[in-house]
């Protein structure tokens, strides 16, 4: 039997985050500006790519995170990186004093963080998907974690940054350690995702407490520019604007 976390995007978008779910048959996506993860059902049929398909719209480039399925004929794999996910096995989480929770007005300072963090995608709605904590010095905002897929009974931990200027500091650690404390107080357990190249950063997870439950693989699919027709009608949505490659 599959586990939540080998589709969580669809474990989220069918469990916790159901309130954020477009729908299309049995494909189901985040706005495009609260995430561009997507959900397909584990053993995708022809009609479900048809419905992904229109749903992004004609040659719209598709987001496939964390679980991918062999692409068909007519798509186009345009990005392709491969991926591990890593759960809490023992860490040491705790509030942090410095922390502060971040909301919406907080939106701009995060994304010119980002901005020159790249993280990975962080949108103007994606705060809206669990808790950010952030850290200001001087009024500036320099690094920040926060809260991204719901599969039930667990909650991602991403968007860990940490402005060039102040890192070596150990901001990112404890905004993990303190984030990870807050989904543990709602009886949830944390895991995150990264890129298996990126080394570093999964020497300092394994260090902290989590430990590798599985690689994967991350890619970007370009749909046909031709649609099939899809299996079943649905109401028109907005085409997906060109998607960035999430981890």
């Amino acid at each position: 039997m599959s586990h939540v976390l080998d589709n969580p995007a669809l474990a989220s978008l069918t469990g916790p985050h159901a309130r954020f779910a477009e729908r299309r048959g049995r494909v189901l996506r985040y706005p495009v500006d609260v995430s561009p993860w997507l959900a397909l059902p584990d053993e995708p049929d022809a009609g479900d790519w048809a419905d992904l398909a229109a749903l992004a719209g004609p040659g719209a480039e598709v987001p496939l995170n964390g679980y991918c399925p062999e692409v068909p004929a007519g798509w186009e794999v345009v990005f392709h990186v491969e991926g591990v996910q890593l759960v809490d096995d023992g860490l040491a989480a705790a509030p942090d004093a410095e922390a502060v929770r971040l909301g919406p007005a907080d939106v701009p300072d995060m994304l010119d963080l980002v901005a020159r963090t790249r993280p990975g995608p962080f949108l103007p709605r994606t705060v809206e998907l669990g808790t950010y904590l952030g850290i200001r010095r001087d009024g500036v905002l320099v690094a920040m974690a926060g809260e991204r897929l719901r599969p039930p009974g667990w909650t991602e931990i991403s968007a860990v940054c940490t402005d060039p200027a102040v890192r070596g500091e150990g901001l990112a650690t404890r905004l993990i350690l303190a984030v990870a404390h807050g989904i543990r107080e709602r009886g949830e357990t944390p895991f995150l995702h990264t890129s298996a190249r990126n080394t570093g950063a999964i020497r300092l997870y394994e260090t902290l407490g989590f430990r590798l439950r599985r690689t994967t693989a991350f890619l970007a699919a370009r749909a046909p520019e031709h649609l099939a027709q899809a299996r079943e009608p649905a109401a028109p949505q907005p085409s997906s604007p060109g998607v960035a490659h999430a981890l």
